[in-house]
């Protein structure tokens, strides 16, 4: 990547009201692949290293303060006024600042780290611009302001609402995203107005106000119409969960993995696939996951902040939730659950099961039905179980409990104090046997249906 010239400032607007999302969550923080969308932006931010970040915040700025926290400074518009308007609220926070400052929307959050250095590069090209704006070619123009240009030059920036026909025929929109040199960013803000269809100061006069005093204003030009899309609405959010899967699925597949049904599976922004993992369809990962080579994920499985080491089985209808952890060789099968759970080297748990906060052996076998009573109502508790050990179907290990090497557990047992190493263990009441007691009270029932019958 091309290294910046001068100390870089970004400036992201997030003050908006986002009614169109009907929503009491901030539009800002919405997610797209389990992370909020100003957060995707923020990492793009993040690899130029920018020495400030502003968030322009204003309705529902605690909601923002409070996931961002430190990791940004603040300036708050408190009427809106218009992107320009907004954008002079960061004069503040940007005192003292000399460099180029990067001008972008928390609800465009897929414009790459690369995008943006090709603005700040463009900003010291030979012609020395002092404003560059990111300009596309959408599959459809709609209502978007024009970029007038030619040979990379601007002559004219217009809204829509503004344009005239001849403008309105221009292929060429402005994005909203731009490149300004520092020592000129305010100065031409402070010169724009509000004479326009909507009463309201534009961020993109300062073009226009910079065209008019002779200053060079440049464009450049995204390939890719969707890296500049904002997020307004659900639908608008759900298309741009679409375009946040399909890249993640063409990936995952060109770095070694196979999808059987790459459409019916999902991953967060985090997740992690080695070379030759089988994905069947409709699996679903969670935040957090971690899967080495050679694993198999059956389908209709759920994976949340679980690590998979090498040659794993997971699932059908398998659920790994945060803190799952399966060591080499490990499987789990059909509906079975796990929870800050590790299962140890080659062990097993196939059908049926709950492993919460719990330690598994290696080849330790867990049989159907079993689970670990973790929760006493208060607190949750730890169950240990050896290695080699087999821990018989329906079982019930009521935690604080350790399981000893190559211990046996009966099925049906409910096992509440430790078992020592190689030792059986077998809680079950004693079996009660009443010969003909069943074919006595079938009789009797019979009887008694039938008289209901007949009374009516």
């Amino acid at each position: 990547m091309w290294e910046a010239e001068r100390p870089i400032a970004a400036v992201i607007l997030a003050a908006g009201k986002g009614t169109r999302m009907k929503s009491q969550r901030h539009k800002v923080l919405h997610e797209i692949g389990g992370k909020p969308m100003i957060e995707h932006l923020l990492d793009q931010v993040d690899r130029l290293g920018a020495e400030r970040t502003v968030v322009i915040v204003g309705e529902g700025r605690e909601q923002v303060e409070a996931r961002l926290g430190t990791r940004v400074s603040y300036a708050v518009q408190d009427q809106q006024l218009g992107t320009g308007h907004a954008v002079m609220q960061a004069k503040g926070a940007l005192d003292g600042f000399e460099g180029d400052v990067l001008v972008m929307f928390g609800d465009v959050p897929f414009v790459r780290a690369e995008t943006m250095m090709g603005m700040l590069k463009r900003l010291h090209g030979e012609d020395a611009p002092a404003v560059v704006v990111l300009g596309f070619k959408p599959y459809d123009p709609l209502q978007y302001g024009r970029v007038i240009a030619r040979d990379g030059r601007i002559t004219k920036m217009v809204e829509f609402k503004d344009a005239t026909d001849e403008e309105r025929s221009c292929p060429l929109c402005n994005s909203g995203l731009m490149a300004v040199r520092s020592d000129m960013l305010f100065k031409l803000l402070g010169e724009i107005d509000n004479e326009n269809a909507q009463g309201e100061f534009y961020l993109p006069d300062v073009v226009n106000v910079a065209i008019a005093s002779d200053i060079p204003t440049a464009v450049t030009v995204t390939s890719d119409p969707d890296e500049v899309a904002g997020i307004n609405s659900r639908a608008e959010l759900a298309d741009a969960e679409r375009r946040f899967q399909q890249a993640a699925r063409a990936k995952a597949m060109a770095e070694g993995a196979t999808l059987v049904a790459p459409e019916t599976v999902f991953f967060s922004h985090d997740t992690v696939l080695g070379q030759d993992v089988l994905v069947e369809p409709n699996v679903v990962f969670g935040p957090g996951v971690t899967v080495a080579d050679n694993v198999i994920i059956h389908a209709f499985s759920h994976l949340e902040g679980a690590l998979l080491k090498e040659h794993v089985q997971i699932g059908p209808y398998a659920r790994l939730r945060p803190g799952a952890v399966l060591e080499e060789g490990s499987k789990i099968g059909n509906f079975v659950e796990m929870k800050n759970a590790v299962l140890g080297e080659g062990a097993k748990a196939n059908h049926l099961t709950y492993l919460g906060d719990a330690t598994v052996g290696a080849n330790a076998n867990i049989g159907a039905g079993t689970i670990t009573c973790n929760y006493d109502g208060y607190f949750k508790h730890k169950t240990v179980i050896g290695p080699g050990a087999f821990i018989g179907s329906n079982s019930a290990l009521i935690a604080p409990v350790k399981i000893g090497a190559d211990a046996i557990v009966a099925a049906g047992s409910a096992v509440s104090r430790d078992v020592s190493d190689g030792e059986l263990r077998m809680v079950r009441a004693e079996q009660l046997v009443k010969p003909g007691w069943a074919d006595r009270f079938h009789d009797a029932m019979k009887k008694k249906k039938e008289q209901e019958r007949k009374d009516g």
